[in-house]
């Protein structure tokens, strides 16, 4: 299987994508971009809506996504999938959601675990206090995508 990337230079960091021709596997912060040859019509697609997404004119993607790692995993991925724009949940939320209130742990690993960021909004899911836990990318950039999205939210 042929893969492809690219890169978006975001506000907050170089985000390095990678795809098939038909789905993308990841999108995660990297510190440089390296030259590319060839960008197939799914991955301009795919920076098209991540650029939408920054300029706040964006709020769900509609890129196919090929989801890798456990059942669990995917499930977890799937119900992030479903956190509303601007808004956050809890880990317990999702335990919940996913149908076991005490996997708590168990999704702040599925959650580490998720390598496809913004797509999978993974920085929406915040500790049942509200306070900003975990996030692969750092805090910092957690918080400044959930400040994006409220400033966005209503628009």
């Amino acid at each position: 299987m042929k893969t492809y990337k690219a890169y978006y230079q975001s506000e907050i960091g170089i985000i390095e994508i990678i795809a098939t021709e038909k789905e993308i596997l990841t999108a995660e912060f990297v510190e440089k971009a390296v030259a590319i040859s060839e960008i197939p019509p799914l991955l301009k697609r795919c920076l098209e809506e991540i650029d939408e997404y920054f300029k706040g004119r964006r709020k769900e993607f509609s890129i196919n996504l090929q989801l890798s790692g456990t059942d669990f995993q995917k499930k977890v991925w799937k119900e992030l999938t479903k956190i509303p724009f601007g808004e956050t949940v809890s880990y317990t939320d999702i335990a919940a959601a996913v149908g076991n209130k005490k996997a708590v742990r168990a999704v702040g690993y599925a959650n580490a675990k998720n390598k496809i960021s913004i797509l999978i909004p993974c920085h929406r899911v915040i500790g049942r206090q509200g306070n900003l836990t975990g996030y692969g990318g750092g805090l910092w950039r957690k918080e400044w995508l959930l400040k994006h999205e409220r400033k966005f939210r209503d628009k």
